[in-house]
């Protein structure tokens, strides 16, 4: 099915629609066939959300603005799945807190590294970096843990949506403050972050770019782990 073909009547169009991208980033080689079983099981926690960003995700989303906005080198970091739902979106933000874009994949080869950036830059990205094979982050064995010398080496902030758990350990361990994106609390990624926006990551996005460019009031009050907490509640509560 193309994108064309899905009716905008389909009471499941946005859902259809995303699901469409994430199989145009599989025929493109932006996203690993892996990137399938990731997505949908996103989707299933979403359901049990309502579709909908709760109150603990707007908390997390302002304290992430306040974040990536106070930090002296943000970087945001991007993998296949990311890529083909949220490429826009990802500039946008980029833009909104003058980070940079930096392409970090598990499944990796050159080629779809390569394939990444070339989507970023149709989507209209001016400045994509790429992993090096010189700079290495500790506590990793596996090809995430390369990384380029004037990006998410030396950035104090990064913003990993839809993140691999031992990265987002490994970057807490290496010093950074770690702002994700996880429809998942009890995630590895969810847990360790500095800042878990449980969330769709088309409905966080676009939100969190809004909160850079109007940015929040500071708070001193933030818990992550509270919001967690919430999110779980949320979840064994349903639909509802």
């Amino acid at each position: 099915m193309s994108p064309e073909a899905v009716s905008t009547t389909h009471p499941r169009y946005l859902s259809l629609m995303m699901r469409e991208k994430i199989v145009a980033g599989v025929a493109a080689g932006v996203t690993s066939p892996h990137g399938l079983i990731a997505h949908g099981r996103g989707e299933a926690l979403d359901y049990l959300l309502g579709e909908r960003t709760h109150p603990f995700a707007h908390a997390a989303i302002a304290e992430a603005a306040r974040r990536l906005l106070g930090a002296k080198h943000p970087v945001l970091s991007i993998n296949g799945n990311v890529c083909a739902l949220a490429a826009q979106e990802m500039i946008a933000l980029a833009k909104a807190c003058n980070a940079r874009l930096e392409v970090n994949i598990f499944h990796t080869s050159p080629e779809r590294e390569q394939a990444i950036r070339r989507m970023l830059i149709s989507a209209g990205a001016r400045d994509v970096l790429m992993p090096s094979r010189t700079h290495a982050l500790e506590h990793l064995d596996h090809n995430r843990r390369w990384v380029h010398p004037d990006g998410i080496w030396k950035a104090d902030v990064v913003f990993v949506p839809l993140e691999d758990g031992d990265r987002c350990q490994a970057l807490v361990r290496g010093g950074r403050q770690v702002i994700t994106i996880d429809l998942n609390p009890l995630s590895r990624t969810a847990q360790t972050a500095t800042v878990t926006i449980v969330d769709h990551l088309l409905r966080a996005l676009p939100l969190l770019t809004a909160a850079c460019e109007n940015p929040p009031p500071p708070s001193a009050s933030f818990d992550n782990a509270n919001l967690l907490r919430e999110a779980v509640t949320a979840l064994r509560g349903g639909v509802g």
